[in-house]
């Protein structure tokens, strides 16, 4: 008789129905009824029984067989082909390994396993069943992975069927979520305060699981976050798998889930992505303030739910910090945020105290020119300073808000805070639960300030694995605003240099009426070297100046400084403007060339290198500066003027009311050579208005310059008739409505005519008694000016400069005496030889004019025309 075995394999499983499987793999055992190779055999071991499954694995014909001993069928070993007298084993052995003969001659290596049928001495005795035993062996150590992932694996299964609800978990999900019961749950039940966490997936686990069921999909290391019953209070995160479950004819039965606790894992993923956003974020800009709300905004609320920021007030001016004042030190509160999160008696939260020019200039540093929303404020304005609406609004970056001061933030000694800055260490407070952990911002082991991170109503308080990453966010901090400290010391040296360096107390002048706007940059650049001027000369005329100096910071504005005193020096030499471009062109091009070509020098090559290749720019700032000369004789109404490369002025002509951009030749900038400088003269009526200004006050970051001209020009007509000091707000309001990237200034000058009857002019001849003439002539016209406290004295400078004029030039002579703010006299004739004033001595006839003149008189000089000379020489009226 045969076994009950078909011969037939067992149905596939359908594709995908477990990883790494073949879409045709058999997943039943090899002893299963369907497959194993079985023999029946009698009491006496006489083989009674043989299936087809064992004519496929020995070859044998049941008649080859039947009737025989088994023993027949089994070698003692591989090799030996010595057939066995029994079967190995008897009937002790329920499973052995054997060795078996096939029908080709062939050694086969199986597994063979015996069952009792009856116990009598005739019929069946026992089944026989074989198996290949490197299936066998195969097989069972895929049934010791299922085993050991049900009992002994660390990674959480669970059996979900169709409806979603668990039927089966394995030992590890036991020892990670308790020994609760789980069956029947759904998948959003077995934890509190359940949350995915991986973007693109649904909500909830269920939908997620559904989907999976839906469409085969597998769903790989989705995180999830929850708090587990075995400990409620704290959150865990878990990587979550899916795959759905099939049985041998495809039909679905559930899902599966595998889970794995990565809560150190994620954590310390967490401090390492915080780590890396903060060094993209923190210090952007040289702002204390910007980098502290950085600091804020990368920190909360991955890493606590508010940061507070206080600095130390000398870090604010820009002095450096000294080691050992951390006791002495004053802190001021430059952020707190979130709401709620600062300690009791300390500033609001999530504002920078008032005084602290945090909220709206940033403490220190270069002003905020970050996104909307965000505090842009301009820098301080020029000697007189910036009015209009929105100056109160802008204050100097680091400076206190007009009218109040820096609020200090008091720590007790015990506080973790003032713990920390003494002892140069992160300190944990708020007791046991550690709801506050201060870390000190220091630079080279001296206090910068301290950090306070703060977390409310988590159940996971600070502890020591925060400390590496509080640390490290407070150290990019700290060289931020270390960067920024320093900023602030240069940005200020610069400030206090321009400013002293720009006029202060202009002279009240006839000639015309002025007023005028400086606003150094609000950028990182820092200071520029932007100037203006406005210098005295003789004959009540006015010289007006306006340059600007390439570059910015320190180098810049000692340069302003050295150009303007120079421009000064040359002014009061009465040169015409074009020749005084021209004489300070000289001096940049000798000096820059000098710097160059001194070997080891800033500028000059090494020593034994060649200065600079020829065409080459010497290096220094004064080359490439701009700069705009223009004399306005008041007795005339004439206004000469040139240019170097600087933006031409706006006039407004006071008789028609419109404004026009004179026609000033461009000349090359101070220090390139090249092209000759030009000048332009002007007829101005009384009362027009010159604008003169630097391309900062034009130029904008979507305004091309004539834009800016054309809108400067529009203001100008439409308020002509304001107050000059308004009308300079005004400009500058509606020109930079936000923070500059370039320095601006800005010169306005209305115009004003000497009444006739201050300017007295005379033609001389050229004989000798034209000498007594002219005194007789000043004398009359002094004493109807009701001066005659100064009649002798003018007689006398009368006579000795028409005298030299007579004696040792040529041509006419004309004597001409200004009532001013002082008393003016000037003498012009044909000849263009200077005078020259020294000491006579006691045997010489002559020589002691002008040494008379320089005696009797506060100033006297030498100015040059187009037909000659003249010389003048001012005195100071009598006190009304």
């Amino acid at each position: 008789m045969t076994a009950p075995d078909d011969g037939r394999p067992g149905p596939a499983r359908p594709a995908g129905a477990a990883a790494g499987a073949a879409p045709d793999t058999d997943f039943r055992g090899p002893f299963d009824a369907t497959r194993a190779a079985t023999a029946v055999l009698d009491a006496d071991g006489v083989v009674i029984g043989w299936g087809a499954a064992a004519q496929r694995l020995l070859g044998h014909e049941p008649g080859d067989v039947l009737g025989r001993p088994v023993g027949s069928l089994v070698v003692d070993r591989a090799g030996v082909y010595q057939a066995a007298a029994d079967l190995p084993g008897a009937a002790r052995a329920r499973r052995q390994v054997l060795h078996m003969r096939h029908r080709d001659g062939r050694i086969v290596r199986v597994v063979a396993a015996t069952l009792p049928l009856a116990h009598g001495e005739a019929g069946p005795a026992r089944l026989l069943a074989v198996a290949d035993a490197d299936e066998t062996e195969h097989w069972e150590a895929l049934q010791a992975m299922l085993r050991g992932l049900a009992t002994q694996s660390p990674v959480g299964l669970a059996i979900y069927d169709t409806d979603l609800r668990v039927v089966w978990t394995n030992s590890a999900l036991y020892r990670e979520m308790g020994t609760s019961q789980y069956a029947g749950l759904g998948p959003d039940d077995m934890v509190a305060s359940g949350q995915v966490l991986s973007a693109g997936y649904p909500p909830t686990l269920e939908e997620t699981m559904r989907r999976v069921l839906a469409t085969g999909e597998a769903v790989i290391e989705l995180h999830y976050r929850g708090r587990p019953p075995v400990d409620p209070d704290h959150d865990h995160v878990w990587s979550c798998s899916y795959y759905r479950l099939s049985d041998a004819d495809g039909t679905h039965l559930g899902v599966c889930e595998e889970t794995v606790d990565i809560t150190d894992r994620y954590l310390a993923k967490q401090r390492l992505d915080l780590l890396v956003r903060a060094g993209g974020t923190v210090g952007t800009s040289l702002d204390m303030s910007r980098t502290a709300r950085e600091l804020s905004a990368v920190a909360v609320p991955r890493f606590a739910d508010g940061v507070t920021v206080d600095l130390v007030d000398a870090v604010l001016r820009g002095d450096a910090p000294v080691s050992g004042t951390t006791g002495a030190a004053r802190l001021v509160r430059v952020w707190s945020a979130p709401p709620g999160t600062a300690p009791p008696g300390t500033a609001p939260p999530g504002t920078a105290p008032p005084g602290t020019g945090a909220t709206a200039a940033g403490a220190g540093g270069a002003p905020d020119t970050g996104p909307a929303g965000a505090a842009s404020p301009a820098a301080p304005a020029g000697p007189e300073g910036r009015a209009g609406p929105d100056a109160a609004e802008r204050p100097a970056a680091g400076a206190a808000r007009p009218g109040s001061a820096p609020e200090y933030v008091p720590y007790p000694a015990d506080a973790p805070q003032a713990r920390c800055l003494a002892t140069g260490r992160p300190v944990l407070g708020g007791g046991p639960a550690a709801a506050t952990l201060a870390v000190p911002l220091r630079t080279d082991g001296a206090p910068l300030g301290v950090v306070t991170f703060h977390r409310r109503g988590r159940a996971a308080p600070f502890d020591t694995d925060d400390l590496p990453v509080a640390d490290e966010l407070v150290a990019r901090t700290a060289v931020s605003i270390d960067n920024a400290r320093r900023f602030t010391r240069e940005h200020s040296a610069a400030l206090a240099l321009q400013h002293s360096l720009l006029p202060r107390n202009l002279p009240s002048l006839t000639a015309v009426d002025f007023a005028h706007r400086y606003l150094p940059a609000d950028g990182k650049s820092g200071v520029g070297g932007d100037w203006f001027d406005v210098v005295t000369l003789s004959g009540a005329r006015v010289g007006l100046v306006v340059g600007d100096v390439v570059g910015h910071g320190l180098g810049a504005a000692a340069t302003m400084g050295r150009l303007r005193t120079s421009v000064r020096v040359l002014a009061r030499q009465d040169l015409a403007p074009d020749e005084l471009l021209t004489r300070l062109d000289d001096l940049i091009t000798q000096a820059a060339d000098e710097e160059a070509a001194t070997p080891g020098s800033a500028a000059g090559a090494p020593p034994h290198a060649p200065a600079h290749a020829p065409g080459d720019i010497p290096d220094d700032q004064a080359v490439g500066a701009t700069c705009l000369y223009a004399v306005y004789d008041p007795a005339t109404g004439l206004c000469r003027m040139a240019r170097a490369g600087h933006p031409a002025p706006a006039v407004l002509d006071a008789s028609r009311g419109t404004v026009t951009v004179p026609d000033v030749p461009a000349g090359p900038p101070l220090g390139l050579g090249g092209l000759p400088f030009e000048s332009t003269e002007l007829h101005l009526p009384e009362g027009s208005l010159i604008a003169l200004f630097t391309d900062g006050l034009v130029r904008g970051r979507a305004r091309d310059p004539e834009g800016g001209l054309d809108d400067l020009s529009a203001l100008l007509a439409d308020h002509r008739d304001r107050p000059l000091p308004e009308l300079c707000d005004r400009a500058v309001t509606a020109l930079i409505p936000g923070p500059v990237e370039d320095d601006a200034a800005l010169l306005l000058v209305r115009t004003r005519l000497l009444p006739p009857g201050r300017v007295a002019r005379w033609d001389l001849g050229t004989g000798p008694e034209e000498a007594g003439r002219a005194r007789a002539l000043a004398a009359r016209r002094i004493a109807a000016w009701g001066l005659d406290e100064l009649a002798f004295t003018t007689e006398i400078v009368v006579s000795e400069l028409v005298t030299n004029a007579l004696r040792y030039a040529s041509g006419p002579v004309q004597l001409r005496l200004i009532h001013d703010r002082t008393l003016i006299c000037e003498v012009s004739d044909t000849g263009h030889t200077a005078p020259h004033l020294r000491r006579a001595a006691m045997d010489d006839e002559g020589g002691r004019g002008l040494f008379l003149v320089a005696q009797m008189t506060q100033h006297w000089g030498t100015r040059y025309t187009a037909t000659g000379k003249t010389i003048w020489a001012e005195q100071a009226l009598p006190p009304p």
